[in-house]
């Protein structure tokens, strides 16, 4: 199984394991990361959420084979798009533990989690402006609120990585871990979670995010919009074509 899934003392554990692949995320993955968090809203006995990868790596982000044989439906069709509704909606408290690099959907996805802890070793990029596409998942939304603009445009605009140290010093992760304590350490958090009133979590947690909810749908609508056109657009395809072929993309006679 590429997504392994498993409850145990209130926790709904999601963990990506593909790591022959880079942890990188098929449509089926997306389908089944949807559908736990989905049962997770229904299922009383799941008090709090973790999503982690492996030691050395979290998420090569996309399949771009799979997401390229994909690239004909609508981007809000796809379980993509459910992955994403349900994760930015999920009532209960989600805690992410990052090991290894977290590429473009792996970074974004971070966004919508309520405690976020990475590993020394944790990479973090959003290169979508290098593969002539753009944010997603209410990033360009998001990342400017949480970092602040210059921090944000640097990081958005450039596509380059960051590590883990300087993702704790914009705030965007909570705290910076040996790779052997992070996935312990972040299901104590998650249990300290499951441990508390459940109601009042979902209260505090709705509090602090109805505020955004409609901004934040709005503002998924519209990327996955552009998204979508973009993917048919001639950089994109100089971007994925020079990927496959292991060279530099050459977009100079874009405009």
């Amino acid at each position: 199984m590429d997504i392994l899934t498993s409850k145990a003392n209130g926790i709904l554990t999601i963990e990506f394991n593909r790591p022959e692949k880079k942890n990188a995320i098929t449509t089926q993955m997306y389908q089944a990361m949807a559908d736990a968090i989905k049962d997770a809203e229904s299922d009383k006995a799941v008090r709090a959420i973790v999503i982690q990868g492996k030691p050395e790596i979290f998420t090569a982000g996309n399949d771009l084979e799979d997401f390229l044989k994909n690239s004909s439906t609508e981007v809000g069709d796809r379980p993509v798009a459910q992955f994403m509704h349900n994760l930015s909606g999920a009532s209960k408290p989600v805690v992410a533990a990052v090991a290894g690099n977290a590429v473009g959907i792996g970074t974004t996805l971070l966004m919508h989690c309520d405690l976020v802890y990475a590993a020394e070793n944790a990479k973090f990029a959003m290169p979508f402006t290098q593969l002539g596409l753009c944010p997603e998942f209410a990033s360009s939304l998001l990342f400017p609120q949480m970092v602040g603009y210059p921090r944000a445009a640097e990081k958005l605009l450039l596509g380059e990585a960051f590590s883990a140290q300087e993702a704790f010093e914009m705030g965007m992760v909570s705290q910076v871990l040996p790779v052997a304590e992070l996935n312990e350490f972040a299901h104590a958090k998650a249990a300290a979670l499951a441990a508390l009133p459940a109601s009042s979590l979902r209260v505090t947690k709705r509090l602090m995010k109805s505020a955004q909810t409609e901004a934040i749908n709005a503002r998924m609508m519209e990327e996955n919009k552009h998204f979508g056109a973009m993917l048919m657009s001639g950089e994109a395809k100089e971007a994925f074509t020079a990927f496959f072929e292991k060279r530099r993309p050459d977009f100079a006679r874009f405009e």
